[in-house]
C-alpha cells in the first residue's frame, strides 16, 4: 500500500549519537492528537509498565515499528502516525536492540529532546487482530510480572 502524507518532511537535522543517513525519515505511533509544528515532549506517562513519567519520546524510522507504536499506545482515541524530525541527539532504544533485537533491526530510537511534527502518515495498515492481541498480551503479562521500561 503506497504511504500518503500530510505535511512535508523534512529529514534535514543530523543527529549525533546515531550513525544513520540524514534522510531518514522519522516516525512516532500514538494516540495523541498533534498538529504541524507541534513539538512532542518527554515527560508523560510510559505507555508499558506501571505508566512513570518517561525521561524519553520514542521514534522509529520503520513505518512498522510506528503501527505497533500506535496500536500500543494507551487511551481510546485512534492510533496515529507522524512524521517527526528530532531537535536533539537521538540513540538507539534499549528496550528493542539491547535486549530483543541486536543492531537495531527495528530502526528504533529515543530522545531526551522534543520531535518537531512535520506531517502524518494518513493511512496506514494495522497488524491483524490475533497479532495485535498477541502483542497486548505480551504487554500486560509483562505488567503483571512487573517489567518496567528501560527509560534511565
Amino acid at each position: 500500500m503506497p504511504h500518503l502524507y500530510r505535511g512535508s518532511p523534512s529529514g534535514s537535522w543530523h543527529h549525533q549519537y546515531v550513525d544513520a543517513p540524514a534522510t531518514l525519515q522519522y516516525f512516532h505511533g500514538t494516540k495523541a492528537e498533534f498538529s504541524l509544528g507541534d513539538l512532542v515532549v518527554p515527560g508523560y506517562p510510559s505507555n508499558f509498565g506501571s505508566g512513570h513519567q518517561a525521561n524519553h519520546v520514542y521514534l522509529t524510522a520503520t513505518v512498522d515499528a510506528a503501527v505497533w507504536g500506535a496500536e500500543l499506545a494507551l487511551g481510546d482515541r485512534p492510533g496515529r502516525i507522524y512524521i517527526v524530525e528530532p531537535t536533539g541527539p537521538i540513540e538507539d532504544d534499549p528496550n528493542l536492540t539491547d535486549k530483543k533485537f541486536p543492531g537495531n533491526p527495528t530502526k528504533s530510537y529515543r530522545s531526551r529532546h522534543p520531535l518537531r511534527v512535520t506531517g502524518e502518515l494518513a493511512e496506514w495498515e494495522s497488524h491483524p487482530l490475533d497479532a495485535l492481541q498477541a502483542m497486548k498480551d505480551m504487554v500486560a503479562q509483562a505488567k503483571i510480572l512487573g517489567i518496567e521500561a528501560i527509560d534511565d
